[in-house]
């Protein structure tokens, strides 16, 4: 049997627009009345992201001081994970198609995300995708997890999934650090996919089986294998 793990933000949710508007919102909250600003684009934002610059210096390149930036980049942290910014994800290109060829095929799949049960269940009924994945492929953090770091977070989760799931030729699809990170402590191939929130130089740091530009190609390398 083969079997398909994959993330959900990124390769299947393009969360780009939410992440920019969350950028826009603190900027606009951590300066002062008066202050000139350099607002960045959603591309230089998005670039930075996938470069991993952080937060405060993003803040201090919009024109923020030390001091704002600090606070610029703790009021991120807590609001890109909310509603009403969940409202801007939107389905990848490709992500629908790839999802109904797997299930045409009979490949078991399974969603392993770093969301909360209510983040994933409110993007699964807005995207319509419940179909896609039942309750016992849904590997996410419970409401009240206290996070530490993705990419020790994630491989517990995969540890989860492969004490509960039946044996399989796995395969983990994902778009960072992370991902790739958890496929790897235990023994899964992984395609990572330069759709999501890291670009290539990022992903090839942490030695994936593969980089492939988005999920769609990267099902199609695992039917091809």
């Amino acid at each position: 049997m083969l079997r398909i793990i994959t993330d959900f933000d990124g390769p299947i949710v393009d969360v780009s627009e939410r992440y920019y508007r969350v950028y826009e919102l603190c900027l606009e909250k951590t300066r002062h009345p008066e202050q000139q600003i350099k607002q960045l684009s959603k591309a230089e934002f998005w670039q930075m992201k996938r470069d991993r610059i952080a937060e405060t210096e993003i803040g201090m390149v919009s024109g923020l001081d030390e001091q704002q930036a600090s606070v610029f980049s703790k009021l991120r942290k807590q609001t890109v994970h909310t509603q009403p910014y969940f409202e801007f994800d939107i389905l990848a290109d490709g992500a629908i198609d790839t999802l109904s060829k797997i299930k045409q095929l009979n490949i078991d799949l399974a969603v392993m995300t770093m969301r909360r049960v209510r983040e994933l269940e409110y993007a699964l009924k807005k995207c319509n995708l419940g179909d896609f994945f039942p309750e016992n492929r849904r590997y996410c953090l419970s409401n009240d997890y206290v996070k530490t770091r993705d990419i020790e977070d994630k491989p517990l989760l995969m540890q989860r999934a492969l004490a509960e799931l039946t044996p399989a030729e796995t395969w983990m699809i994902g778009d960072t650090e992370a991902d790739i990170a958890a496929a790897k402590k235990h023994g899964i191939k992984v395609i990572a996919v330069e759709c999501g929130i890291r670009d290539r130089t990022q992903l090839e740091i942490y030695q994936p089986d593969l980089i492939v530009k988005n999920f769609s190609i990267a099902v199609d390398t695992i039917l091809d294998s």
